[in-house]
């Protein structure tokens, strides 16, 4: 702690360690593994190949880090007044989303996308309380 108060960083370097790298990792993978069950079982999401695979695997982490907070905060009244169905809506923007950046991963509409991020979501969540 005494090295991040010198440095002016308010991060303290083992935050950082192996331990997150690997978390990382394997959250990165997970991600990947329920992408590659919602394309083998929604019709509508096509990748090509396992490039494809992991690279929009990428972005859709990225995406959820970086932009899903935000939307989230915005769309906030209309969570609570769903009772947090809307979540599930806008997991399947992001995946829309996610397959406009993605060279190699296509979805063909909202309908394959919302069933795509709601498998998504259920094999993510069993993957990770298994690693």
């Amino acid at each position: 702690m005494l090295a991040a108060r010198r440095t002016g960083s308010h991060i303290p370097p083992e935050r950082f360690g192996p331990e997150v790298r690997v978390h990382l990792i394997v959250r990165w993978l997970v991600g990947a593994a329920s992408l590659a069950v919602a394309a083998w079982a929604v019709p509508g999401i096509h990748v090509e190949g396992a490039v494809a695979l992991i690279v929009a695997a990428l972005v859709i982490g990225l995406l959820n880090a970086l932009v899903k907070p935000v939307l989230v905060i915005l769309t906030l009244p209309l969570t609570i007044v769903t009772l947090g169905l809307f979540l599930l809506v806008l997991n399947a923007l992001l995946l829309w989303v996610a397959a406009a950046l993605s060279p190699g991963f296509d979805v063909d509409g909202f309908l394959s996308a919302f069933l795509g991020a709601l498998i998504m979501a259920v094999v993510g969540w069993v993957l990770a309380r298994l690693a």
